[in-house]
């Protein structure tokens, strides 16, 4: 089952050939994907799942040579990072940065407003009193304590934490898709359980499509994609529902290598 062009509002990859220090990583990748559905691409390390993640959020150090990235049926490639996240696009790292000196319910607050006001001329930016609540009752439904809102951002956060907080992060600026890394590493099941919820979440109350990379199935428990990829050599090589993912999970991805 392959992955067609779309028309309407989503994500369109198309041809897309990627480089890295002279060597090319994405080999003509086609992906579409709808407005509100939930995507998931598998495949074994190397085979450039997180080169596709960082070159749709425009990582400079990831040259695009061919191909397309069409968001709503416009072509985001040329547009800086910042632009992208304005467009509704929002990357979870597979590796969260700490940043020293800038609190977790500051960096929120801040990124919540300049993305809002971008996308609505017409809005009010809101402060600390009125904001801080509303990371509160987000990290209260994904079981992550409320003291850290008031920590410089994954300072001190275990690799489920910085999880979570990432999920926190795509609740609260609601993009119109969002390109998970391998957010399901490191997890323990109770924070798996809690991170696959709030997926679930975002993509139903917010409407937030879901580009879901992951090396196993067991975060499908959890949460029901509309669509499974493999990924292999740098290319999306087999697509289905989500019993690939149980197939995969039995047999592995050397048929697909």
């Amino acid at each position: 089952m392959a992955s067609k062009k779309i028309t309407g509002k989503g994500l369109n990859i198309s041809g897309l050939r990627v480089t890295a220090d002279g060597e090319e990583i994405l080999k003509g990748v086609d992906l579409a994907i709808k407005a509100g559905e939930i995507h998931v691409v598998m495949g074994p390390n190397g085979s450039g799942k997180s080169t596709l993640c960082n070159t749709v959020m425009g990582h400079p150090f990831y040259k695009v040579t061919g191909g397309k990235i069409v968001m709503d049926g416009n072509d985001v490639a040329k547009l800086k990072p910042d632009k992208r996240a304005h467009a509704g696009i929002f990357l979870g790292f597979q590796y969260p940065r700490e940043v020293a000196g800038v609190t977790f319910g500051n960096f929120m607050r801040i990124a919540v407003n300049t993305v809002n006001k971008a996308r609505n001329k017409s809005y009010m930016p809101i402060g600390p009193a009125q904001f801080y609540p509303l990371v509160q009752n987000e990290m209260q439904a994904l079981k992550m304590n409320k003291k850290f809102i008031g920590r410089c951002l994954n300072e001190g956060f275990s690799g489920g934490e910085k999880k979570r907080a990432e999920i926190v992060q795509m609740l609260l600026l609601k993009p119109k898709i969002a390109i998970l890394d391998e957010i399901d590493s490191g997890l323990d099941v109770d924070g798996l359980k809690a991170v696959a919820e709030g997926i679930s979440r975002a993509n139903k109350e917010n409407g937030s499509a879901v580009l879901l990379i992951t090396h196993y199935a067991r975060i499908l428990k959890y949460l029901k994609p509309d669509f499974v990829h493999v990924m292999s050599d740098g290319k999306i090589v087999k697509s289905g529902k989500a019993s690939l993912a149980g197939k995969i999970e039995r047999e592995g991805y050397i048929k697909y290598e």
